[in-house]
């Protein structure tokens, strides 16, 4: 892990280097496995298919899709399955011609200097690879050879063009990229403009852009319907509200993403008291084109209930430097405490003045730490004023 290292802080989580996740600090119920883990791998194991046979169908991406070690395995085997084929090809020709029983300085054969089915395994190599020692050679002998020679360059082109472009395909695969797109170990519920908000951070690593990038978000949980269905995973859109005004954010440094928790949010009901024994998950995924790859890509994280904070907000990271901006990665993740209404945004619609009081309490709380302040700075500096005696 780069975070044990001291690379990159444990205030944040990347999308795919993250696996231990520190233990929440809420705990009501034990939950049931979550359905996207933190490092953005979907938690869904794949039982009972029965036509097994549509992945052949499809057998370039199966290709990719394969671990590297059965991949690194069907490379060598199809190399060497095509040699082994074409040099037995070539040992046949070469017995049925009589090229093995020849010693006749007359005798043209169909391959010059086949002895056995070794030289003929070296001939199918030096064939298939266009090596061409130069000690073996084809003549004009035997249309066969010709015949057999033009197939096992063609074959060779295929396997070449086949695993080369599925060992490429693996090297540059777009989920590569989403190891430097961060997400917030947490997420914040807090007020802003005067509004609930569900809130998160995210941010890239690297300078090379991600283009046309986009931000979507689900609330998955356990829904029954009207008429009594069970829907264990119920995949529900929420809006968003970013800096950009729409889905699409300009990723140049950490932004916060923020979520207007109105009637049409699904936490419209949920208050502080009742978040921490919801069953809930909100998923987060990201998505762009690679900048220098043209691959798009895409970044996956989740949050339970237990990882949601109320009444707490980010911490700016973005500094003005020496005519420049500067991200501060160590604060990421770091929250603060603010004022916020522990009742859910149903609540505090129907009635507002909550909202105002407790804003005014908040404020009135601020103003009299800082006349506190002050006025204990007067007074020290007082004390440190020379004291003038006048003696008569």
């Amino acid at each position: 892990m780069l975070s044990r290292k001291g690379i990159i802080p444990e205030d944040f989580m990347p999308t795919r280097l993250a696996e231990d996740v520190s233990q929440p600090k809420f705990r009501a119920k034990q939950r049931k496995a979550r359905f996207v883990a933190k490092n953005g791998t979907c938690n869904v194991a794949q039982t009972n298919i029965q036509e097994q046979g549509r992945f052949l169908q499809d057998v370039f991406t199966t290709l990719v899709d394969f671990k590297w070690l059965y991949t690194l395995i069907i490379f060598t085997m199809s190399y060497l399955c095509s040699w082994l084929l074409f040099g037995m090809i070539w040992w046949l020709i070469a017995f049925a011609h009589g090229d093995l029983d020849q010693n006749s300085d007359s005798f043209v054969p169909c391959v010059t200097s086949i002895h056995s089915f070794s030289s003929a395994f070296l001939f199918s190599i030096e064939v298939q690879v266009t090596i061409g020692f130069g000690g073996r050679m084809i003549t004009e002998e035997c249309p066969a050879a010709i015949l057999c020679l033009i197939v096992q360059n063609i074959v060779g082109l295929v396997i070449n063009a086949i695993m080369l472009g599925c060992i490429f395909m693996k090297t540059a695969q777009a989920h590569r990229r989403a190891e430097t797109l961060i997400f917030s170990k947490h997420a914040v519920i807090a007020i802003r403009d005067s509004k609930l908000c569900f809130m998160l951070r995210v941010g890239d690593l690297r300078k090379s852009m991600i283009i046309s990038a986009t931000i979507k978000m689900q609330v998955v949980r356990k829904t029954t319907t009207l008429e009594g269905e069970v829907v264990p995973l119920n995949q529900i859109d929420i809006e968003m509200e970013n800096p950009v005004g729409t889905n699409a954010v300009f990723l140049v440094s950490p932004l916060i993403i923020s979520h207007v928790i109105d009637k049409k949010s699904p936490l419209y009901e949920i208050s502080a008291s009742d978040l921490h024994h919801e069953d809930l998950e909100v998923v987060v995924i990201l998505e762009g084109v690679v900048e220098t790859t043209g691959i798009t890509t895409q970044a996956r994280t989740s949050y339970l209930a237990e990882e949601i904070l109320w009444g707490q907000r980010f911490v700016p990271v973005v500094s003005e430097e020496e005519g420049r901006y500067s991200v501060d990665y160590s604060k990421f993740g770091n929250t603060v405490k603010v004022a916020t209404p522990s009742c859910s945004a149903k609540n505090l619609d129907q009635d507002g003045s909550l909202l105002k009081v407790k804003l005014h309490d908040s404020l009135t709380q601020k103003d009299f730490v800082r006349k506190r302040t002050n006025a204990s700075i007067r007074f020290k500096q007082r004390l440190c004023q020379p004291v003038t005696i006048i003696k008569d």
